[in-house]
């Protein structure tokens, strides 16, 4: 630049071209001072105003005066230029100073940073070869460093993943700058290790030599224990569908509900990932649907769920379900999960059995009844004496018994438990009577069964009979009280009977021993009971006894 500038001044000089007064080699000061030192420029400058003084003073072209302001004016500015900047040169050194050692901090910390990361990195090539590589890749490969350095990527993946890898690095493109996927690595001992494998571009309009980073994330146990769960999972949901049995949860903060495939088969709702709890109000039995309300307080978080419920479901089948598990919170919401099972089946089952274990019982109790019901007219028949020896009277008379017995047994029979109340014997064998308020009957309900209620009934249809015939049911005017109560007022005490009768009487007191003396038990020994007492007054008729509470239970 300073010989240029000399250059032009000295053809400037000999072709008489207008004096440029210096101004010439100003550019020429500038850029010496921009790319060289401080002073150089200066001496670059006393070169030049020396230079052109001398030209001009052999030219003689102005006075000798205005030649030299200019040369001294020219050295000052082209000190002041060199001085500026020199400074400025200095300012940016300092800077860029600066910014190197922050360039090469960081440096250092990605060096330390990859060469100590736990997971293994590498740099490498457009070719997939790797350039550089960390100690935890050597680790995990098995190899030392300088083995890894120039090999291929490629080569270090199992052949059944290779095609995968080169169709990923294929692709790699700026506008899919990254690949990740799960591949498996081989070892230097022949193992196979599975890794989380990322390669990304480095560069996306140039092509540097490590134009891929490498990401190597070992993934073996994390693998392992993810088959094992999934294997878990398939063996549960072979066991939950062998079971028939659908998993559910039912979060209260959605108001939504999840569940199975197999869950919603049993409800007969098309699966859904998850449903509005209100979705199953439509098929729920209206008296189950409290049982699907949120849990009330926080003491039930944590507890045990068991509820059954009925449903409607839309194909028109009624079905029993059962729902058990737990009471659960997660992030302030109530839950409940857990599994569900059709007990249709089951509880037609077991009432099926039931129903059958009942006919059993009945049929046991009945052919029971029938075989005691042999005895008890056999003893009737003995008991009946032919009045006069008119044998239609005793025909009459047994047949009047025998039928009495069969309205007992059949008003039994007609009871699921075989049993029946004291009033309901009493009503039965009092109803023609009862209609023109001839009759009274009070007492608790107090149920007879068996043997009991059979001999007891033939107590009230000899009572009955013995008034028609001789007492004040054979008169209009006359009426009968029947009467019970406990002892002492106790449900566990005796009970005392009273057979009342007011008005007139048509015949004496009985006086000899028949069959009706027997079965009241005039002599204190009635068919049931104990503690029998017989009055006849003029006005009527007063028959009591006590029945204790083993008696009429038998």
């Amino acid at each position: 630049m300073l010989v240029a500038t000399l250059l032009y001044e000295a053809s400037v000089f000999l072709s008489g071209a207008v004096d440029p007064a210096f101004l010439e080699f100003i550019p020429a000061i500038v850029v010496i001072a921009f790319l060289e030192s401080r002073r150089i420029a200066v001496g670059s400058t006393l070169l030049m105003a020396a230079a052109g003084l001398v030209a001009r003073i052999i030219s003689h072209r102005q006075p000798l005066a205005d030649e030299w302001v200019r040369a001294i004016l020219l050295v000052l500015a082209g000190g002041m230029i060199a001085f500026l900047f020199d400074r400025s040169r200095q300012s940016l050194q300092a800077a860029l100073d600066i910014k190197l050692a922050a360039v090469e901090a960081a440096e250092s910390r990605y060096r330390r940073a990859f060469e100590r990361a736990a997971l293994g990195f590498a740099t490498a090539n457009d070719k997939g070869e790797l350039l550089r590589l960390n100690k935890r890749l050597s680790a995990l490969l098995g190899y030392l460093e300088d083995d890894l350095v120039g090999r291929r990527i490629d080569e270090l993946v199992h052949q059944d993943d290779s095609a995968m890898l080169k169709n990923s690095l294929a692709a790699l493109t700026s506008e899919a700058p990254w690949f990740g996927a799960e591949i498996r690595l081989v070892r230097r001992d022949g193992s196979t290790l599975w890794a989380w494998l990322t390669l990304s571009l480095s560069a996306s309009d140039t092509v540097p030599s490590d134009s891929l980073f490498v990401v190597v994330d070992d993934i073996t146990e994390r693998r392992a224990a993810r088959e094992a769960l999934i294997a878990q999972n398939e063996w549960l949901d072979l066991a939950l569908s062998a079971g028939r049995l659908g998993t559910w949860r039912i979060d209260y903060g959605q108001d939504v509900i999840s569940g199975s495939r197999q869950f919603w088969e049993i409800l007969g709702l098309s699966p859904m990932a998850f449903r509005p709890l209100s979705d199953l109000s439509s098929i729920v039995h209206p008296s189950d649907w409290g049982k699907l309300a949120p849990p009330s307080g926080k003491e039930r978080r944590g507890a045990n769920y068991d509820v059954e419920i009925r449903l409607r479901r839309p194909d028109g089948q009624v079905r029993w379900i059962a729902l058990r598990g737990r009471e659960e919170n997660h992030d302030g919401r109530d839950q409940r999960i857990g599994i569900a099972a059709d007990l249709t089946e089951r509880r037609q089952t077991t009432l099926l059995r039931a129903a059958v274990r009942k006919q059993e019982n009945l049929m046991l109790e009945l052919r029971h009844r029938l075989s005691n019901l042999f005895p008890v007219i056999t003893a009737i028949v003995k008991m009946q004496d032919a009045p006069g020896g008119n044998i239609v009277k005793f025909k009459d008379a047994l047949v009047e018994r025998i039928r009495a017995l069969e309205a007992t047994h059949m008003l039994l029979t007609r009871s699921a438990d075989q049993s029946s109340t004291i009033r309901d014997l009493l009503v039965q064998e009092l109803q023609p009577f009862s209609k023109d308020g001839r009759t009274t009957i009070t007492g608790p309900d107090i149920k007879i069964s068996g043997g009991a209620a059979e001999s007891f009934a033939m107590i009230i249809h000899e009572l009955t009979t013995n008034s028609i015939k001789h007492g004040v049911l054979g008169d209009a005017r006359g009426k009968v009280e029947a009467r019970w109560a406990f002892a002492s007022g106790g449900a566990g005490d005796e009970i005392a009977f009273d057979w009342i009768e007011t008005g007139r009487r048509r015949a004496a007191p009985i006086k000899r021993q028949g069959f009706g003396s027997m079965v009241l038990g005039i002599d204190g020994t009635p068919l049931v009971g104990h503690s029998s007492q017989f009055e006849v007054r003029e006005d009527g008729l007063r028959y009591s006894l006590r029945l204790s509470p083993t008696e009429i239970q038998a």
